[in-house]
């Protein structure tokens, strides 16, 4: 092990580290928790307004457990991935009801709790309760690969054993909580993924990295990401002057969210949407009138690119195959929570539609 490595974390920290976020020597547990699930997945520009939301709505673990579901999402609304929201109210209400508001304090008893992995845990555990516990993430994993020159890819079961072994044993015990947030830090901000810092960085002259030509070659990842393309047509059915939607249920994509009458196609569709078998099957032969198409919107996850399009319609009689959705007036659409897809298209969409 190189000695220098901590030393010289700790010391570029506490005179170079500029980096401001309000979460940063945050002691109340609920608040680190409630920073880490935001971050996950997101970037901390987008991060931060939300974090600030929640914390202005939900100061205290048990406001947040006795909650509105529907406006927890809302207020979720744009966040993505939101199987974390999920897990938040239900963490949110663990605590809250089982441990009485207290959040428990160990490692171990934080990683049991749902939503929470290991990163969170050692998170919480040494930013709120001092635990020598070593955070590992991207930024982490990626100062690591390049000071020791791993060619280990982090995303195998190898990899993920040594990453940790490493960052634990580099740990300063006697102040985890700002080792962890000096090395997360120091890998946002000086070793960057892209354009890193390295003629100002403090571990430059013992970086294997550096000193073999390697940083635009490590991490190492094994798996190359493949995107699965999905279509998805949105029909925004009118009847007497409202729409219907629906809250989406199942473990795909956008649960608990809202959406239109949708049908997924395995690929575009070319036919005109007035003979489409799916809508002759929906309304049993009643007549409609397609009022306009919308262009196609895209949106990228992480395993998915999603190509979709807004066709609006308008019926004169009940629909019995909606008798699952709700009609909802326009104008009332926004208290709900859909996905950013369809917030897009409901800001922005409607006034650039094609119209028939």
């Amino acid at each position: 092990m190189k000695p220098d490595f901590t030393r010289n974390l700790l010391h570029w920290n506490k005179k170079k580290n500029t980096r401001a976020m309000p979460w940063k020597g945050e002691k109340d547990p609920y608040k680190i928790w409630l920073s880490e699930i935001i971050l996950q997945q997101t970037r901390v520009e987008q991060g931060l307004a939300y974090y600030e939301k929640f914390i202005r709505e939900f100061p205290t673990v048990h406001d947040l457990a006795n909650a509105d579901e529907k406006k927890v999402f809302k207020l979720w609304e744009g966040l993505g991935y939101y199987t974390r929201c999920k897990n938040l109210i239900a963490t949110a209400k663990k605590i809250s009801v089982e441990f009485k508001g207290k959040f428990p304090s160990t490692y171990n008893e934080i990683k049991e709790l749902k939503g929470i992995g290991p990163y969170t845990a050692a998170a919480i555990s040494s930013f709120a309760f001092n635990e020598p516990q070593a955070v590992v993430d991207g930024n982490v994993q990626r100062v690591i690969a390049r000071y020791f020159g791993i060619t280990t890819p982090i995303d195998t079961t190898s990899g993920k054993k040594l990453y940790q072994e490493l960052a634990q044993a580099l740990l300063d015990e006697k102040q985890p909580g700002i080792y962890n947030q000096a090395i997360m830090d120091f890998g946002a901000v000086v070793c960057k993924p892209q354009n890193p810092l390295c003629h100002e960085c403090v571990q430059q002259p013992d970086c294997e990295a550096f000193r073999h030509d390697q940083v635009k070659m490590l991490p190492v990842k094994e798996k190359s990401l493949v995107k699965k393309d999905r279509w998805l047509y949105y029909f925004i059915i009118e009847f007497e002057g409202k729409v219907f939607i629906r809250l989406r249920t199942g473990k795909d994509i956008w649960e608990n969210l809202h959406e239109f009458v949708l049908f997924e196609s395995p690929g575009p569709v070319e036919e005109n949407f007035h003979e489409l078998g799916f809508l002759q099957t929906l309304l049993k032969g009643q007549s409609f009138t397609v009022e306009h198409i919308s262009k196609v919107y895209r949106q990228q996850l992480t395993h998915q690119n999603i190509h979709g399009q807004f066709i609006t319609l308008t019926v004169n009689q009940p629909v019995p195959a909606l008798s699952d959705f709700s009609l909802v007036e326009r104008k009332r659409l926004k208290e709900y929570a859909f996905p950013r897809l369809i917030n897009t298209y409901l800001e922005e969409g409607s006034s650039m539609a094609r119209l028939f």
